[in-house]
């Protein structure tokens, strides 16, 4: 049984935009820990918080987060 894991780009993102962690922590409601945790893959987003980073950050869903490993 493979493992798929949840990636995302919302540090590469968030550069773009020249936003820190707490600044986007602020812009959609959590605190800069639960940025850093989703920027290292420690922890997953709701959906609802991911559309709301994508929209803070003017990308669509899918350029932020991906499936990583064999989802065959």
């Amino acid at each position: 049984m493979s493992i798929v894991k949840l990636g995302n780009r919302l540090k590469v993102a968030r550069a773009e935009k020249n936003l820190n962690q707490e600044e986007l922590a602020r812009l959609v409601g959590v605190t800069r820990q639960t940025i850093s945790s989703i920027e290292t893959g420690q922890y997953n987003p709701s959906t609802l918080l991911a559309f709301l980073l994508a929209q803070k950050l003017d990308k669509p869903v899918a350029d932020l987060f991906f499936l990583e490993g064999d989802v065959s």
